[in-house]
């Protein structure tokens, strides 16, 4: 869809890109000549993923460690990148969810997907922003979110309640920094299924309702990866430099036909909860393992 150069000369950090779909965004930013730069707190998936985006890419991309939810590792992090050269764009993918009865989670849960998503795009943002407007740099941030921040979710409610924080913050930043030449926008998917994220999010029969489920979307399939590369790429184009503000959903019409919550799943009993529960914990250890491979 685009000319191999089209981001050419372009630095772009992805937050949580070692994994998921923001691993997936970062083989389309360095497809398109971006040298990309993805962070998380485990090296060895770092690792793995920086050598399947450069194989996949044939494009430059390299990994830091980072801790989002800790302000001094995204500065440390930010004066690395920087010593080599200012970033042009920043994704703030970093994220943490799973399914749950909400009277069922405890403080640490719920802050531990808190931190992640509203407080690690804030810092990350801050971070790169205060940077741009020092040295009187343009900027692009583009912060992955879910339809959920214009209906909330049951069962996901600390995931709903931080993105759509996340999007607020959008809404505001792009009216501040936008006289500085700062763009700040906001991506919506739908169903783009990824291993680690759908066994949290799908881990029973029981719980595959309308928010996981191709035939509750108008369009009556998932995502392609491609199709959501194709917007970020576009996001952090030169050629859409007067779209700012914006939460673009890109879900096939999923949020306007509904169910694209997981309000369904009212249906099930304790005993199913505890198996979704058993099922979760198997994921996160199957998880574990691998990176220990």
């Amino acid at each position: 869809m685009f000319d191999a150069a089209v981001l050419q000369g372009k630095r772009i950090l992805v937050t949580g890109g070692g994994t998921g779909l923001g691993k997936e965004m970062a083989v389309g930013f360095a497809a398109h000549g971006a040298h990309v730069y993805i962070c998380g707190r485990r090296k060895e998936v770092l690792d793995l993923a920086v050598a399947e985006i450069r194989e996949r890419s044939r494009g430059q991309a390299d990994a830091l460690i980072a801790n989002v939810r800790d302000p001094d590792s995204i500065e440390a992090m930010m004066s690395a990148i920087w010593a080599d050269g200012p970033l042009t764009g920043l994704v703030n993918n970093a994220g943490a969810n799973f399914l749950a009865p909400t009277e069922s989670l405890s403080p640490r849960g719920y802050e531990a997907i808190r931190s992640t998503v509203m407080d690690g795009s804030f810092y990350a943002s801050v971070a790169c922003g205060k940077r741009w407007i020092a040295a009187g740099l343009p900027g692009v941030i583009i912060s992955n979110l879910v339809t959920w921040v214009w209906t909330g979710s049951a069962y996901v409610v600390p995931a709903a309640m931080a993105k759509a924080a996340v999007h607020a913050m959008t809404m505001s930043l792009a009216v501040e920094w936008g006289p500085k030449g700062i763009r700040v926008n906001a991506i919506a998917p739908g169903p783009f299924p990824t291993e680690g994220a759908w066994d949290k999010l799908n881990p029973l029969a029981e719980t595959g309702v309308g928010a996981t489920q191709a035939d509750e979307v108008p369009l009556r399939r998932f995502g392609k990866m491609d199709e959501l590369r194709n917007l970020l790429i576009f996001l952090m184009s030169d050629g859409c430099s007067y779209i700012t503000g914006d939460t673009i959903s890109i879900d096939g019409g999923h949020h306007l036909a509904a169910p694209s919550t997981f309000a369904g799943l009212a249906k099930l009993s304790p005993a199913d909860w505890q198996r979704a529960r058993e099922a979760i914990q198997a994921s996160v250890r199957k998880e574990k393992e691998t990176r220990s491979i």
